[in-house]
């Protein structure tokens, strides 16, 4: 066990999808989930069988920050009737069949002529269970940027923009996501004249396909005898990362909540999202360059997104409600690259739960 669970550990603090089938081994379904809402007399909120169909049951959100040498961003202006004129980033729905790489390397060539390549994920945002949001950013490759004589459907013009205040923006919501892409594009300048500063490594959304929207839960806790890192594990034929169906009509945080309570009762330990370690996704068609990299046939639209949770007691205080979950001491090697992750804020994707 030990060693199965550490190499898929490693892959999950390297932003990789492993080799866990959360369809089958989810540890609380919609199914168990309204069990205990009815049990409760709580008529719920959702059905049992609800899944993910792109553009339908569930939203997904691409946007990209794009900085420059001279630390401006890319803002396109928007052509819609809602908000035309006004400035925005690149951003907009995914399409069925697309992966989020595709979907942000579309959007930002229709909407600023441009062609880039996406290095990184910067963050995740979520509203409800059926709203997303990915960040991100990476680089230019080529094309012509949209003039105003070019303008369309899409959008109006581009240009690249040092000052958002010269801008009539069409939201303030993405200011922060702009602050957080500085913040990144500084790092990678201060790396290369040697000056490291801690962020997390490139981490783009991983290849596996899932039939619904999944919670996977890194939960860390330290053993105060001999201060090492454990981490919690589920028995559900084999030994997993606990998992949790999202559930539609609640926020991450409130579904994380609900399953904190199933592990470990209504009397919840102290405990925080550090935040996002990867997202697992792939459409319900399989890209041709996923099939050829050896890709898991594609099941559904759902994604999974495996966040790093911290507990602040120590394991002795801490008692497991589950009797299938135990707290697994983790190596010395894995011990230091958590510790190392927990250390700073960039470390992990950034997640923002908007409700």
């Amino acid at each position: 066990m030990s060693q199965a669970v550490e190499e898929n550990l490693q892959l999950l603090l390297n932003g990789s999808a492993i080799n866990e089938d959360v369809d089958t081994l989810c540890d609380f379904t919609l199914e168990e989930q309204n069990a205990v809402f009815e049990a409760q007399g709580i008529q719920p909120l959702t059905s049992s069988d609800f899944t993910p169909v792109l553009g339908t049951t569930v939203t997904f959100i691409v946007a990209c920050v794009l900085i420059n040498e001279q630390n401006e961003v890319l803002m396109i202006q928007e052509a819609k009737k809602s908000c035309a004129g006004k400035w925005y980033l690149p951003a907009g729905r995914m399409e069925a069949n697309e992966t989020i790489i595709e979907a942000a390397v579309r959007e930002v060539a229709e909407e600023t002529g441009l062609n880039i390549e996406v290095t990184t994920l910067l963050g995740l945002e979520c509203a409800g269970g059926s709203w997303y949001r990915f960040i991100c950013t990476g680089r230019v490759l080529g094309g012509e940027l949209k003039t105003p004589n070019k303008a369309d459907a899409e959008s109006l013009q581009a240009k690249w923009v040092a000052d958002l205040n010269e801008l009539n923006l069409r939201a303030n919501d993405i200011l922060p996501l702009i602050d957080l892409g500085r913040n990144y594009h500084r790092f990678l300048k201060n790396k290369e004249i040697n000056r490291p500063l801690q962020w997390h490594n490139n981490v783009l959304p991983a290849q596996k396909s899932h039939l619904k929207n999944y919670l996977r839960v890194v939960a860390v806790i330290k053993k105060r005898t001999n201060n090492r890192v454990n981490i919690l594990l589920s028995e559900k034929n084999v030994f997993h990362f606990p998992s949790v169906e999202i559930h539609h009509s609640r926020s991450i945080h409130g579904t994380l909540r609900k399953f904190m309570i199933e592990l470990f009762g209504a009397e919840l330990p102290q405990h925080r999202p550090h935040g996002v370690l990867s997202i697992e996704h792939l459409p319900k068609q399989a890209t041709n360059s996923a099939e050829s990299n050896g890709s898991l046939a594609a099941k559904g639209d759902g994604i999974c997104i495996t966040i790093l949770c911290l507990f602040r007691p120590p394991l002795e205080e801490v008692s497991i409600l589950k009797s299938k979950c135990i707290w697994h001491e983790v190596s010395k090697q894995i011990d230091d690259r958590i510790c190392e992750v927990l250390s700073a804020k960039n470390t992990t994707l950034a997640l923002h739960v908007v409700r």
